[in-house]
């Protein structure tokens, strides 16, 4: 058994979703690992990470939309507002979403569908630099 680990650093424009699946599927070929599992953990508690199509964009512009309903930047009833605004419904939306994805790796690369995409969704409305730690384990 084998592992290797890295870590990645991805530059966000502001609120909104940042297609990682390339930079993922390059990691892992290049491990020489045929079969295993691939951790994906984001280091920040105001962004995630979700599997979602990657073949309609109309798809990630809905599913902003259903959590700007869902989830209201300034809501009166929120203590925590150190840092604006949208600081507490960041943290609403990701403990609503994931922060760790564990995909299972054949064939020297993750196992997703056809239409699957690894996404950063960045819950801040201003730009950042968000850190993922990636391990994998396998033979």
């Amino acid at each position: 058994m084998r592992q290797s680990s890295t870590s990645i650093q991805v530059a966000t424009r502001g609120r909104g979703l940042v297609n990682v699946t390339d930079t993922i599927l390059s990691w892992v070929r290049s491990q020489g690992i045929d079969t295993g599992l691939l951790t994906v953990f984001i280091q920040h508690t105001s962004a995630s990470l979700v599997v979602q199509e990657n073949a309609d964009s109309d798809v990630l512009r809905d599913l902003e939309g259903f959590f700007k309903r869902l989830v209201r930047d300034g809501d009166p009833e929120y203590y925590h507002i150190l840092e604006g605004p949208d600081d507490m419904s960041a943290h609403i939306r990701t403990a609503l979403t994931q922060t760790q994805l564990s995909i299972p790796v054949a064939h020297g690369r993750p196992t997703l569908g056809t239409w699957q995409g690894v996404y950063l969704y960045e819950h801040r409305t201003h730009p950042h630099r968000r850190n993922l730690a990636l391990h994998l384990l396998g033979e």
